[in-house]
């Protein structure tokens, strides 16, 4: 038994179709339906149910799949611990990361990262908040930048910073005019959110109930941007976290963004691995140099 079948396996199981599992495991769909009838013939039991339209998991399968997933995630261990004894800041690290932190802290960190730790590859891997928790704990992945808090985990948290949220409006609306703003000039206004699924759409809302404001009923967005087209059109104010804010604005922008004064409502920024992992010293150094690489205007 080969743990690369074991690896076909887990995708298959989980995407529930042989052609996005073979794209998953970068390998053809022949390649991989062919190794997984060898591990059956192996095993002696069949593990998927093949159909012309979907893939089922037999009870079986779906036992195997479970045990299958926890075999690979204590053989990352073992190279963890290899990797570590040998040279801690080098080999593969697969970090993910949030969609409304990606697009904005990557290209402050990665050249500084690059340029400290070159012997050090990480691979990037965007997803929602519950998908990288998943993949976490099934050795996926190494290393989460996200939001905190995360409710009921059995992770090691790692505070990198506390990113203030300004209030987006268009320049036409009459807070516009102002330098800083307070919760209370929100009261009873709806807010333009994200989709369900994301994490900072939790955190606006928590201060939108502070603030007595509301979610807007007609219109989710998908993404940061997406938020930031709509208050350009005049749809609507929404909260943009500090690292999405342009570094240079002027009056004339369609989209303004208004400071809060103090206590200004921000989220925590960390980072998230498994606990006593090996590698605690390569996520704590990478921890520090982002620290040293962030903007000033973002720590509060």
């Amino acid at each position: 038994m080969k743990l690369r079948d074991l690896e076909y396996l887990i995708a298959v199981a989980e995407e529930r179709h042989f052609h996005k599992a073979a794209a998953r495991c970068f390998v053809s769909q022949p390649t991989l339906s062919g190794q997984l009838r060898k591990l059956e013939e192996e095993l002696g039991v069949l593990l998927v149910e093949r159909t012309n339209r979907h893939v089922e998991m037999t009870e079986v399968g779906l036992a195997i799949y479970e045990q299958a997933r926890r075999v690979i995630s204590e053989t990352k261990v073992i190279e963890d611990i290899a990797q570590t004894y040998h040279d801690p800041m080098n080999g593969d690290l697969k970090m993910g990361i949030i969609p409304t932190i990606a697009p904005y802290l990557l290209p402050i960190i990665m050249p500084g990262l690059s340029e400290k730790f070159t012997n050090l590859k990480v691979w990037l891997y965007e997803y929602q908040t519950h998908v990288l928790l998943e993949k976490l704990e099934h050795g996926e992945l190494d290393l989460l930048i996200l939001a905190l808090p995360i409710e009921k985990h059995n992770f090691t948290e790692y505070d990198l910073f506390r990113e203030p949220f300004r209030l987006a409006l268009h320049r036409k609306n009459k807070l516009a005019k102002k330098k800083q703003i307070s919760l209370g000039d929100i009261n009873n206004i709806e807010m333009l959110l994200l989709e369900e699924g994301h994490c900072l759409r939790g955190h606006v809302l928590d201060i939108c109930h502070l603030a007595g404001a509301s979610e807007g009923t007609q219109f989710q967005a998908t993404s940061l941007e997406t938020l930031r087209h709509m208050v350009g059109e005049n749809m609507g104010l929404t909260l943009m976290p500090e690292l999405a804010v342009p570094k240079k604005t002027t009056k004339k922008d369609a989209v303004q963004y208004i400071e809060f004064s103090d206590p200004k409502p921000y989220r925590r920024i960390g980072m998230l691995y498994r606990n006593n992992s090996y590698r605690e010293d390569v996520f704590k150094n990478i921890g520090e140099l982002i620290s040293t690489l962030l903007p000033v205007s973002i720590f509060y």
